[in-house]
């Protein structure tokens, strides 16, 4: 592993077990047993740390989202790539608030583009690509007249806004720990949203109940850390972090 990749997985832990802005040059420096002036030979400062940052953790993402098989069911497919959404992030809480700028980092700034002019939701090919999957997992289900609609970028932003806002409402405590919010909220809302695009109500409803059937075999079979009690205290959105607890 070469020392830019080195200063990278670093950055990864710091973020994931002490929030992004625990991360600074010396931390990470000391991380892999190097000089601060390290990181800035190899990003030329934080801000292209922070860059190198967010596109790994979409290409991760990435991966996360590719992992998920196709069934016969395109809608099906569809709602799965939801469950690894939400698996992701529930996995690793804070590369995820990194990725779309949920911290006082400002690395929104590196992500954001007006998906709805432009047609894609990033400057950056790693978060494009993300979103291009659900775009055209949207596309299979039009051209298989399950759901109907002429723009699949619009009807993926819908998704997409779908399972974000619940994922950052779960990941700040607000449905529970034990992911109760899911068949309570987050499946009826997607049962609802197939069918406002022109599902069959039964295809709907039956879509709906493999897809929890299948996201409860993935949980029993590895269990997700983050639904612990700790990872759900909400977060200081003006900070990015989570507040300390009293003692």
């Amino acid at each position: 592993m070469s020392t830019k990749e080195r200063l990278i997985e670093a950055g990864l832990r710091v973020i994931e077990t002490e929030g992004a802005e625990a991360l600074n040059a010396r931390k990470l420096a000391a991380e892999i047993g190097a000089s601060t002036t390290t990181v800035y030979t190899h990003f030329g400062g934080m801000a292209g740390l922070y860059e190198a940052l967010v596109r790994q953790t979409f290409i991760r993402f990435g991966e996360a989202l590719t992992a998920v098989e196709r069934t016969d069911d395109p809608v099906v497919d569809l709602l799965a790539l939801g469950v690894a959404y939400r698996e992701f992030a529930l996995a690793s809480p804070q590369r995820y608030r990194l990725m779309f700028g949920v911290t006082g980092l400002g690395s929104g700034a590196l992500v954001a583009q007006d998906l709805t002019a432009g047609g894609a939701p990033s400057g950056l090919a790693e978060a494009t690509a993300t979103f291009d999957q659900l775009r055209e997992a949207v596309q299979r289900a039009l051209d298989a007249g399950r759901i109907h609609g002429d723009d699949a970028t619009a009807i993926a932003g819908q998704f997409w806004s779908t399972i974000h806002g619940f994922v950052l409402l779960e990941m700040s405590g607000f449905f529970g720990t034990e992911g109760h919010g899911v068949t309570t909220v987050l499946a009826p809302h997607a049962e609802n949203l197939l069918i406002g695009l022109g599902d069959d109500p039964e295809k709907a409803r039956e879509a709906t109940r493999r897809i929890l059937e299948w996201a409860a075999s993935r949980a029993d079979a590895a269990p997700m850390p983050a639904l612990a009690a700790d990872t759900h205290r909400p977060i200081d959105v003006r900070r990015g972090r989570r507040p300390r607890p009293r003692t």
